[in-house]
C-alpha cells in the first residue's frame, strides 16, 4: 500500500502579492522552490495561517532572490498581501520509501528569505 505523506512545505511565507486577472496558480521565488523540492507547475496546497482559507493550485517560477510568493487567479481572492501562509507538497510513498523518510520543511522571514531546512515539521522558527 503507498501512502500520501507530506513531501516539504515552505513554512509561514509572506505572500508579497496577488493578480485576480491572472490564470491561476501561486508565483514562488526558485530559491525557495528548489529548497523545498518543488517542481514548476507541481500541484501544492496552500494554507493561509491568518484567515483560514485552504485551496490547492500549482506552482509558477518567479524572479530568483526576490522572494515573490504570489497568489494568481481566483485564489487571489482567498489571501491578502502581507499574509502568513504555508506551501504544501504531497506525495506518494511506498513502505520501503518509509523507513528514511523526513520531509523538508523550509523556514522562511517576513521576507521570505530562508532562516533553516530541516524536518522540524512542528517547530515555529523565530527570526528577529
Amino acid at each position: 500500500m503507498r501512502r500520501t505523506m507530506l513531501k516539504s512545505k515552505i513554512h509561514r511565507a509572506t505572500v508579497t502579492g496577488s493578480d485576480l486577472h491572472y490564470v491561476g496558480s501561486i508565483t514562488v521565488d526558485p530559491d525557495l522552490l528548489e529548497a523545498a523540492d518543488i517542481l514548476p507547475h507541481e500541484q501544492v496546497h496552500v494554507v493561509d495561517v491568518d484567515n483560514g482559507a485552504r485551496f490547492e493550485t500549482y506552482t509558477l517560477v518567479g524572479e530568483r532572490g526576490s522572494g515573490v510568493i504570489q497568489v494568481n487567479g481566483a485564489a487571489a481572492r482567498l489571501v491578502h498581501t502581507g499574509d502568513t501562509i504555508i506551501v504544501i507538497s504531497y506525495a506518494d510513498y511506498s513502505p520501503d520509501d518509509l523507513v528514511d523518510y523526513e520531509p523538508v520543511v523550509v523556514h522562511v522571514d517576513r521576507s521570505n528569505a530562508i532562516v533553516r531546512v530541516d524536518d522540524a515539521v512542528g517547530e515555529l522558527v523565530t527570526t528577529a
